[in-house]
């Protein structure tokens, strides 16, 4: 069975992970990505644990570097780099993710690289941009912090939360794979390549989304709120007799489902509580008003009857809970990626469903300087 993207050639100059998630995505569809690594250590990821595989291998780096191989290059050398020349006049796509003006420094740059190979689509990713930004290092927990999220996450009055993961670096892998398959679809109709440049800063910027609009339409500079919405209740975390729950009601149907699953039908139809503008004006009192009748069951015995009646709402689970429910749900949420001495990693499956070229698993993460590999494919 084909994959989307069999025959496309990836050089992959990044590090760390919004670079590597992003050529990740592409060599799932089928890419033939090299990652490219400096000698003796190579990725920085390498080296991030605890915690490790069954392999003694860093599962940061495993998270996010299966399906490529990796080819050990000394980019200050002169051998190194007439190599990466050789490989990039090849390739269809180059990524790297260096401080502004290192890879023109190293005579890798798209100028140089598209005098020689006008169809090459160059994806950079920086934290904050070529221009004033430049020399600003781009680190996921700095631009959750200048970037507005942090202080949008927390409790009210409470230390500013990063989120639980690299969430800017993420947004920034995606954002640029969604780049450098628009670049494909334009280097296909015209046969020219051009630069994909995506940033940390303007992802996460983007990806505010309502909250940045109540900025720049509605001149609202929002607050943390805790595990509160701004502009629906109730849509939140509440207390059950023995744990969380969360309640994502989103219109007054469900909300009066909800009153009378929790057998308070009345509440429906308080002036308070009748609607979604009146029910943040008054999230207090219906918020105590619903925690009185939760507190008398536990979370998962509300969780069941609401989402019977269709109303949203489900346990907090931890991260072993969360993949286990995807396993009842009939989602596969884990796949066994082979390596080359017939073992295997188990990692998670990726989230894109195609029907006639699905992600393949053809190669675990590559340990340091393992290219070459033959490309089996195991199929979603």
């Amino acid at each position: 069975m084909a994959s989307a993207l069999d025959n496309l050639r990836v050089l992959d100059f990044s590090r760390i992970l919004a670079g590597p998630f992003a050529t990740m995505m592409l060599a799932d569809l089928g890419a033939t990505v090299t990652k490219v690594e400096r000698p003796g250590t190579g990725d920085d990821t390498r080296s991030w644990g605890p915690p490790y595989d069954a392999a003694g291998e860093a599962t940061y780096f495993q998270a996010i570097n299966r399906n490529k191989d990796s080819l050990v290059l000394d980019l200050s050398s002169p051998e190194g780099l007439a190599h990466a020349h050789r490989l990039a006049a090849e390739a269809d796509v180059v990524v790297e993710n260096f401080r502004p003006g290192v890879m023109d420094r190293l005579g890798l740059g798209y100028d140089e690289l598209r005098a020689a190979n006008p169809g090459l689509v160059y994806c950079s990713i920086t934290g904050f941009g070529r221009e004033g930004g430049a020399a600003l290092p781009g680190y996921d927990l700095l631009v959750q912090a200048v970037g507005g999220l942090m202080s949008i996450t927390g409790t009210p009055g409470g230390e500013p939360q990063k989120a639980g993961v690299a969430l800017v670096d993420v947004l920034a892998g995606l954002f640029s794979t969604v780049g450098i398959l628009a670049a494909l679809q334009h280097r296909g109709a015209t046969g020219e390549g051009q630069r994909v440049e995506v940033n940390l800063l303007s992802s996460l910027l983007a990806a505010l989304v309502n909250q940045g609009a109540a900025y720049t339409a509605g001149g609202v500079v929002p607050a943390r709120m805790g595990n509160g919405h701004p502009s629906i209740a109730p849509y939140e975390v509440m207390r059950a007799a023995d744990t969380d729950l969360v309640l994502a009601v989103g219109n007054d149907g469900q909300f009066a489902s909800l009153c009378t699953v929790l057998g308070v039908p009345e509440l429906a139809q308080d002036a308070r509580f009748a609607t979604n503008t009146a029910r943040v004006t008054n999230r207090s009192p219906l918020r105590e008003a619903l925690e009185e009748q939760l507190t008398t069951r536990s979370a998962g015995d509300w969780a069941k009857a609401l989402t019977a009646a269709r109303v949203p709402a489900g346990v907090v689970n931890d991260v072993a809970g969360a993949f286990a429910l995807a396993g009842e749900l009939g989602l596969d949420p884990v796949v066994s990626v082979p390596r080359e001495d017939g073992t295997a990693v188990d990692l998670t499956r990726n989230p894109i469903g195609l029907s006639v070229t699905p992600p393949t698993y053809r190669s675990a993460p590559p340990r340091l300087g393992e290219s070459d590999r033959p490309h089996r494919t195991t199929h979603s």
